[in-house]
């Protein structure tokens, strides 16, 4: 496999960090390593992301990665990811991350754990 850039490997680091359950925006993840933005790092785990736990960089409004919906959602159920019920309206009645329970801010996992 050819050399990944730089950035990218600082974004699959973070995304290796972040503990089962637990999620981080596109946005957290970019502020985190002080560069780029959301879609930088959208890109990144778009071309890089397959070899780590891509369902746990995620929209900041918890809807789930179209086209991997149902693939996330398993992830997320196995691993105990906070999730909302899908309402009525929503397509294929797919429910979304619960962002305030899920979102993890990067700090040291002892004290996160707390909060799951």
């Amino acid at each position: 496999m050819d050399e990944l850039p730089e950035y990218a490997e600082r974004v699959l680091e973070v995304a290796e960090r972040i503990p089962p359950g637990r999620v981080m925006t596109y946005g957290d993840v970019a502020e985190w390593l002080g560069e780029g933005g959301p879609r930088q790092v959208g890109r990144v785990m778009a071309l890089y992301g397959g070899a780590v736990p891509w369902w746990r960089v995620v929209r900041s409004d918890g809807v789930l990665l179209p086209g991997h919906e149902l693939r996330a959602l398993d992830r997320y159920r196995e691993e105990g990811t906070p999730l909302r019920a899908a309402s009525h309206a929503a397509q294929g009645h797919v429910p979304r991350l619960d962002m305030k329970r899920a979102r993890w801010d990067g700090a040291g996992t002892r004290s996160d754990e707390a909060h799951i």
